[in-house]
């Protein structure tokens, strides 16, 4: 018999692989399986974008300060004494309040509010000195009575409407507080404030500078309120 098959004869089936090279082949196809997936993942991160491990310590953001910027600034706190320092306003230490810092001299610079009780020279100098506004006044409110800046108590250093004030034939006129009752000058009460003289009242006894936006005071004279 012719050992060639015929075409209508049916073909042999090929003889089963060893049980090694069937376990090599899935170990090959295995890694080619997770090169193609790890391929994958990187694709799809997004343009640009770099993953990092940084583990080492994270620097913290600076803290505030524990005072302003400026020495002195609007809102800050002072002790008292002769050394007047910057203090937290919750210290016990604190006695007064910035209600405004300028540059220069009070003569010459912006008035201070008329709820000031006294006024500080402020000189920062050195190396230590934390702004430019190394020179200037502070205007300063008592955080808790008296109040010498406050209408008709004689102290301050502004007069404003309100205030008592006696005058000298110099012309020149001394706040006084309203509730004194000695001495024997007379005694005046601003009664308004006017940016010209013509606008004080007919019954004006004493015209009294003042500063600010209406530099007039309007003042009549009293023997006590």
């Amino acid at each position: 018999m012719d050992e060639r098959m015929s075409s209508g004869a049916r073909s042999r089936r090929p003889a089963p692989l060893p049980a090694r090279v069937a376990l090599a082949a899935r170990v090959v196809l295995a890694v080619a399986a997770f090169v193609v997936a790890l391929l994958l993942t990187t694709a799809c991160e997004a343009p640009g974008r770099t993953v990092t491990d940084d583990r080492g310590p994270v620097p913290a953001p600076p803290g505030p300060s524990p005072y302003g910027v400026v020495f002195l600034g609007p809102g800050d706190c002072s002790s008292r004494g002769p050394v007047i320092r910057e203090v937290f306003c919750r210290s016990e230490k604190a006695a007064a309040t910035v209600l405004a810092r300028h540059l220069g001299t009070p003569s010459s610079g912006p008035p201070c509010p008329d709820a000031t009780d006294f006024v500080l020279h402020v000189s920062e100098t050195g190396t230590g000195a934390r702004s430019r506004l190394t020179t200037g006044y502070a205007c300063m409110r008592n955080l808790e009575p008296p109040h010498p800046g406050d209408p008709g108590q004689g102290g301050g250093p502004l007069t404003v409407v309100g205030d008592c004030v006696t005058a000298s034939r110099a012309g020149e006129v001394t706040e006084t507080a309203c509730a004194d009752a000695g001495g024997r000058a007379p005694r005046y009460r601003v009664e308004s404030a006017v940016r010209r003289r013509s606008q004080c009242p007919d019954d004006t006894d004493l015209f009294v500078s003042l500063r600010g936006e209406k530099p007039v005071g309007c003042a009549r004279r009293s023997t006590g309120w």
